[in-house]
């Protein structure tokens, strides 16, 4: 049987490493080029056994020239980013931004808490009606539904007066000494 990428399965025996597959390509016909067969690198990995040794394992050959240079690249843009994680306009940002979410979340962690423990501690007071089969529970249920899109509204508004100018100059800043970094490429 073989697998949907034309290796065999199994103990069917047959090529098992990619070097084999390309032996086994007939030759093509002169001036067509040459296609090798589809590689997949996870069956070579799995094909390769589970409970093989470490130093069955053939050493890992040293990075490419070409990717080590890219990973310079890399580091340097990690170090623009980290300079402007440590900028005052980025603790700017943050600052705004912590000062909105914290109290926001504290209030509204309290209010739900407040709501669940109500419910379960004082059935009666929740049970209490206020106009016709609408009682005191029903209401604060369907305020924490309110408080809810309220919260999200004055987290959009807050985001969008205090933090989103900001926080897109400091995004086009950023890119831009990135693009300096590469070289001029996005």
């Amino acid at each position: 049987m073989q697998s949907s990428n034309g290796r065999p399965r199994g103990d069917e025996g047959g090529p098992e490493s990619p070097d084999e597959n390309y032996e086994r390509l007939a030759p093509a016909p002169a001036g067509a080029p040459v296609v090798p067969p589809y590689d997949d690198p996870w069956y070579d990995a799995l094909a390769s056994g589970w409970g093989e040794a470490a130093a069955a394992h053939t050493p890992v050959a040293p990075v490419p020239q070409a990717r080590r240079v890219q990973e310079d690249g890399a580091v340097a843009a990690a170090g623009i980013y980290l300079e402007v994680q440590r900028s005052a306009a980025f603790q700017e940002v943050r600052s705004r931004y912590r000062r909105f979410v914290l109290p926001a979340v504290a209030v509204f962690f309290s209010w739900y808490v407040g709501y669940v423990v109500t419910a379960t501690t004082a059935p009666g007071f929740m049970a209490r009606p206020v106009a016709g089969a609408v009682n005191v529970a029903m209401l604060a249920g369907l305020g924490q539904f309110l408080t809810t899109f309220l919260l999200t509204w004055a987290y959009a508004r807050h985001a969008r007066l205090r933090r989103d100018r900001a926080a897109l100059e400091l995004r086009w800043d950023t890119q831009e000494l990135a693009r300096g970094v590469r070289g001029g490429t996005s």
